[in-house]
């Protein structure tokens, strides 16, 4: 069993918090995972009652707020004492928790987790980077919502970050890195595009390895991909939505003809694995990296499988060390770009 305590946003995300009471309980009950629910406490017994047993491990903290899912950022930075998502947050600040899992408003986790944890030293901004997956495996791709105006060091910082994410994470000891542009070769793009990659060039212990075209993102020619929020943002939400027209059309296609449905009889098993590989509810949440403790931000759509993916992805962060004490430094800004970032 393993020994890191995961706290969840029972009241985050569209099917809060039904979904997210049976995925986390998923989680706790398949992989032995120590779950700490937080948000309205009646609501949230009310949800492990219907259950029926329950696995161990499993506890239950009240927070008296929710933000919303359209609220705004300010307003819920108003109630933050009590909502589900700062008191979540400061079980990971004091020690209770080894990371946080949200599907709530993500702009709110985002300055909450910030206002609460602190953002490590050399980090101006937090970056929220997504795993996609790519013809040998799996790559980084980052920021993909956090910065929608970003500045050129901000974007060698989210390098840096992806290099460490990499290698915890990842496994790959000397990770590539690419820049995310309209063409491939240096001198494309537009002046902010032009700039990053100088820096990111001259930028010392980075394998930077040039320009990632959007079509290229999936052939493994990098381990980390970095952008601007805006952008990044944009990529994988229609990554997607083309994701969720393939499953569709192939659902429609193989159950339109008795022979098409014998076929799909054959080939379930390699149909299984690829919406596996495509479904965004498999990999279950981003990391919010730059910050002085793991927080995940999950899909707001996210359903209870989604929800048991980023259950499981916090606590192999955890496990990884991919923000920890002896870790920290591995995420140390070079002083070329550094910023104003809290140390701890």
């Amino acid at each position: 069993m393993t020994e890191f305590r995961i706290a969840v946003d029972a009241m985050g995300g569209d099917n809060a918090p039904a979904a997210v009471v049976a995925g986390a309980l998923s989680a706790a009950r398949d992989y032995g995972i120590p779950i700490t629910l937080v948000g309205d406490e009646k609501a949230i017994r009310a949800e492990l009652s219907a259950a029926g047993r329950l696995p161990s491990g499993v506890e239950v903290v009240h927070a008296s707020d929710v933000v919303a899912m359209d609220e705004h950022v300010s307003s819920a930075m108003r109630q933050r004492r009590g909502s589900s998502i700062s008191v979540g947050t400061h079980l990971v600040k004091d020690g209770t928790a080894a990371a946080f899992v949200s599907a709530g408003n993500s702009g709110a986790v985002m300055a909450l987790a910030t206002l609460t944890l602190g953002r490590l030293r050399g980090v101006d901004r937090p970056a929220l980077g997504t795993v996609f997956p790519n013809s040998r495996g799996r790559f980084l791709l980052l920021d993909v919502g956090a910065n929608a105006d970003s500045k050129p060091t901000y974007l060698v910082q989210f390098a840096y970050l992806g290099h460490a994410y990499a290698q915890q994470v990842l496994r790959v000891q000397n990770p590539r890195i690419g820049l995310l542009n309209i063409g491939e070769e240096q001198g494309k793009g537009s002046e902010f595009a032009r700039e990053v990659f100088d820096l990111l060039a001259a930028s010392p212990g980075l394998n930077f390895v040039g320009n990632i075209e959007g079509k290229d993102l999936t052939h493994d020619i990098a381990d980390v991909v970095v952008t601007d929020g805006f952008t990044g943002n944009v990529a994988i939400k229609t990554a997607e939505g083309t994701a969720e027209f393939i499953l569709r059309e192939m659902r429609t296609l193989l159950t339109s003809k008795l022979q098409y449905k014998l076929a799909a009889l054959v080939l379930r098993p390699a149909l299984l694995r690829l919406r596996a590989r495509i479904d965004y509810a498999e990999y279950g949440g981003a990391p919010l990296l730059g910050l002085n403790g793991i927080v995940l931000i999950s899909h707001g759509r996210s359903d209870a499988q989604a929800i048991r993916a980023a259950v499981r992805l916090a606590s192999e962060y955890a496990a990884a060390g991919l923000v920890c004490p002896a870790g920290i430094e591995s995420y140390t800004v070079p002083p070329l770009i550094s910023g104003s970032g809290d140390e701890s």
